[in-house]
């Protein structure tokens, strides 16, 4: 009977905690680096690596005027990255099948066109009912005061050394512009919070 007892006493304990042993290991995410993305080759990538760096996340397309602004965006990278830049690049075909190409041609795409060295992600979606979760978070104004929906290709984020977004550039808005470069500057000046 005592045994009953406590086999029982297991199994109430069990089911009783189980939902806060659950919550207590949800994930929380309280800033764009901490989610887990894949990059270009399917590899899983946490973005909890970045801390401590700036972080420049972009939604791209390879058929799109702003297309162009790959060359910027390498420019920026090749010139800020030993001061611990990082450019995110977040292929998606949300907006007038302007990135129709699977990941290997995306890749190929900006290797063989732009040359780019800066990291590159799977292709996601930056808006509507598949929004990718990254996404979801920093579009969320109740998470970041620079949230609000995607309108186009090239849509820049910065977040600065802490994780925590800085600023936030329209697409059509040049990377290599004096006012994006000034925010860099001053963000790769400041130290990370802890």
């Amino acid at each position: 009977m005592r045994h009953r007892l406590s086999i029982l006493a297991v199994a109430l304990t069990t089911v009783i905690s189980a939902p806060f042993a659950h919550s207590a290991f949800a994930e929380v995410h309280n800033s764009p680096l901490s989610f887990h993305v894949k990059d270009i080759d399917g590899k899983d990538v946490n973005l909890a690596k970045y801390r401590g760096k700036v972080v420049m996340i972009v939604n791209t397309a390879s058929l799109c005027g702003n297309t162009p602004q790959y060359a910027g965006l390498e420019s920026l990278y090749e010139k800020y990255k030993g001061q611990g830049l990082r450019i995110l690049a977040f292929p998606e075909d949300n907006f007038m099948n302007q990135e129709p190409g699977s990941n290997g041609q995306i890749k190929q795409f900006c290797n063989l066109k732009f040359h780019t060295t800066f990291d590159l992600f799977s292709k996601i979606s930056v808006k509507g009912p598949d929004q990718a979760p990254l996404y979801a978070y920093l579009t969320d104004k109740s998470k970041t005061p620079f949230g609000g929906d995607i309108d186009w290709n090239f849509a820049k984020f910065l977040v600065d050394r802490s994780g925590n977004v800085a600023a936030r550039y329209p697409a059509g808005h040049s990377p290599t512009s004096q006012d994006v470069v000034q925010e860099i500057e001053l963000l790769l000046k400041s130290r990370a919070s802890r």
